[in-house]
Parts: C-alpha cells; sequence; structure tokens
C-alpha cells in the first residue's frame, strides 16, 4: 500500500510542480500588468495633478498664508504674523454677520424653491413618453447653458422700469409696474433670476435619477391600487433620496457663496445692493476697492468654515437617505 502511494505521489509530483509554475507564471503575468495600468492611470492623471495643484492648492495655500499675516502702513509695509487675530476680527465683523445672515435667508427660501421646482419638473417629465418631453428637458435646462453674468444682465434689463418691459404689462390691466430693483424688491428678484438659472441642473440630475428605477415597481405598485400621486411621493422621491441630498448640497453651497448676480445688477440697482451685501461682495469689495488683501483671504477663508459646517451638518442629518449610514 506504500509502495503504491509513492509510486502515485511520485507520478503526480511533475503535474503538480507543472500546475504551480503555471500559477506562479500567470500571477507574475497579472501583477506585471496591473503594475503597467498603474503607471497609467497615473500618466493620464499627471496634467489634472498639475492643473489642480497650480490653480487650487498653491492659490489657496497663499490666501490662508496672507489670511495669518497683515500688511500696510501700520507694519510698515511689512508682512507681519498675527495668527488668528484676522479670524475674530472677522467673526465680530458686524458687517460680515450681517452678509451671512443674509446668505442664510436666500438659503432659507431659494434653497426649497429650487428644489422644489426642479423635483416637480423632473416628474411630470418622468411620466411623459413623447417628444414634447424631449424638448421639455431641453427647454428647462437652456437657462442652465447661459453664463451667468450674461443671465443677469438679461433679467437686469427685463426689470429695469425704463426699459424693461413690465411696465406695458401691467399697463394693459391698468396697473402700475413695481420697481424690481428697489431696496424692497430686490430679494425677491435675485431668488427668481437664481431660481431660473439653476432649476433645470437641478431637474437634469433628480430625472437621471428617476430613470434608473425598474419599471416594475410601478407596475406592481398600480397592481396594489396606487394612482399617480402616491406613485410619485411613496415610491419616487424615497427612491431618489440620494440624489436629493446630493442636489441640495449643491444648492445649499452655491447660495452661500452668492456673488456673481448680485454684483452684476449693482449697476443697475440705484444702490439697493450695496459693495458688501454678501460675504464674497465684502471680500471683493475689501481686496480692490481698499487693497486689504489680508483681511480679504480671511473673510473668504471664514466664509469657507461656514459652507463647510453648514454641510457637514446637512450630510450627518440626512446621511440614511445619502446612503452614508446604512
Amino acid at each position: 500500500m506504500t509502495t503504491s502511494s509513492t509510486a502515485v505521489d511520485q507520478t503526480a509530483g511533475p503535474a503538480a510542480a507543472g500546475a504551480r509554475g503555471g500559477k506562479l507564471r500567470r500571477s507574475s503575468s497579472t501583477s506585471t500588468i496591473d503594475s503597467k495600468r498603474q503607471w497609467w492611470g497615473w500618466i493620464f492623471t499627471t496634467p489634472f495633478t498639475i492643473v489642480f495643484v497650480l490653480f487650487l492648492i498653491v492659490p489657496l495655500s497663499y490666501a490662508f498664508w496672507m489670511s495669518l499675516h497683515n500688511k500696510g502702513i501700520a507694519t510698515g509695509g511689512e508682512s507681519v504674523f498675527v495668527g488668528i487675530d484676522n479670524y475674530v476680527r472677522a467673526f465680530t465683523d458686524p458687517i460680515f454677520l450681517d452678509g451671512l445672515l443674509l446668505v442664510a435667508r436666500f438659503v432659507a427660501v431659494m434653497v426649497p424653491i429650487q428644489i422644489g421646482v426642479a423635483l416637480l419638473c423632473a416628474l411630470v417629465l418622468d411620466t411623459l413618453a413623447t417628444q414634447l418631453s424631449k424638448a421639455s428637458r431641453l427647454l428647462i435646462f437652456v437657462p442652465y447653458a447661459v453664463p451667468a453674468v450674461i443671465g443677469a444682465l438679461m433679467w437686469g434689463f427685463l426689470y429695469s422700469p425704463r426699459f424693461g418691459p413690465a411696465q406695458d404689462l401691467f399697463g394693459l390691466f391698468g396697473l402700475a409696474a413695481p420697481d424690481f430693483l428697489s431696496s424692497s424688491m430686490i430679494f425677491t428678484s435675485l431668488v427668481n433670476i437664481v431660481t431660473w438659472q439653476w432649476v433645470g441642473y437641478y431637474m437634469i440630475i433628480i430625472y437621471a435619477a428617476l430613470r434608473t428605477i425598474d419599471p416594475s415597481v410601478y407596475e406592481a405598485a398600480r397592481i396594489d391600487g396606487a394612482n399617480g400621486a402616491q406613485i410619485a411621493l411613496r415610491i419616487k422621491v424615497p427612491m431618489v433620496s440620494s440624489s436629493m441630498v446630493m442636489v441640495v448640497i449643491f444648492s445649499l453651497i452655491g447660495t452661500l457663496q452668492f456673488f456673481t448676480e448680485p454684483t452684476v445688477l449693482r449697476s443697475v440697482a440705484q444702490g439697493a445692493i450695496p459693495p458688501d451685501y454678501t460675504p464674497n461682495m465684502y471680500a471683493y469689495s475689501l481686496a480692490f476697492s481698499y487693497s486689504q488683501f489680508n483681511y480679504a483671504s480671511t473673510i473668504a477663508f471664514a466664509l469657507g468654515i461656514f459652507v463647510f459646517i453648514g454641510s457637514y451638518l446637512f450630510l450627518y442629518l440626512t446621511r440614511k437617505q445619502s446612503g452614508l449610514k446604512s
């Protein structure tokens, strides 16, 4: 019995050794291929990495360095390290704090309107399967394709009491057109501009998420007696909650960094928009009107702190809907 077993082992030995050798060769070959793929991956990402470092990391690092220093007449024109003194000044600056309260108002009003309109449009378009649906998606998305500066200039013309069509339209009903660029109306006018500009972008994201849902889910709901409204509210909306969270984050960050639209409308709003209307405008004014580059950098980073805190809190509160927590 021992002799037979030994003979079998001797016979199988070369075959087993060959198999092990083949596995080693295949493993070595696979490792070589993976290594080449990694190198090619690094080669393809190198241009982006260079641009990212040169035009984002380096400027941000320099701006942060400036926020920790002061330079002016009091320092003899020399850059002096002051640590967090500029940040203490920023967080006690009433102009900066008033600007934060204003953008908080914009967040409270504009974000729900943007997301609500985008969601409604996406739900309606998801139920259509005609050429009208394609045309409607394009028409709703087109405002996002218009540069923000051009859009703000266009709306500035439409709002103008002298050149805009509002006076004629209201005159048809015997009414006087409101001054959309006055101090009492400028908030509403800006909300309208930004909503018009961004709803199409958010709608496309939500619509794309809706198209990934298996239609059989809807069929099962209809068999159970669900109507269109119930399918939309109890099936579609919960199943795209992660996309909704992402859209809200985009809207939140964009609103907190409000700059382009009020800056463009300043020239036609007749004093309704001061140079420190929002924190970003305040930082811009400090830097390019008063040459306070160090404090302007501090204001920019202080705003970034608030943006980070707001985004983090929202993601934490919606971690189940966003898929960050099971």
